[in-house]
């Protein structure tokens, strides 16, 4: 059986942020403006449970993104 990838610290963070989305007062950073995705309220939560110390994977990095080819001459 394999060992569990998040922690139970981590799911506790990330179903508090989701209630809190659902409530509606779930904000997000500098801005404080109101966090209507889903995806960005679990974001939000597992944040939190990696800065408490929690059991959560590391962050993916993301692609590169390419140059674009167009160049003033």
């Amino acid at each position: 059986m394999a060992a569990r990838k998040y922690g139970r610290k981590a799911a506790k963070k990330v179903s508090r942020a989701m209630h809190e989305r659902k409530s509606g007062t779930l904000r997000s950073g500098r801005s404080g403006r109101k966090v209507r995705s889903r995806k960005q309220a679990i974001a939000i939560g597992l944040s939190e449970a990696r800065k408490a110390g929690a059991k959560v994977p590391r962050k993916r990095r993301s692609a590169r993104k390419k140059k674009s080819g167009r160049r003033a001459s």
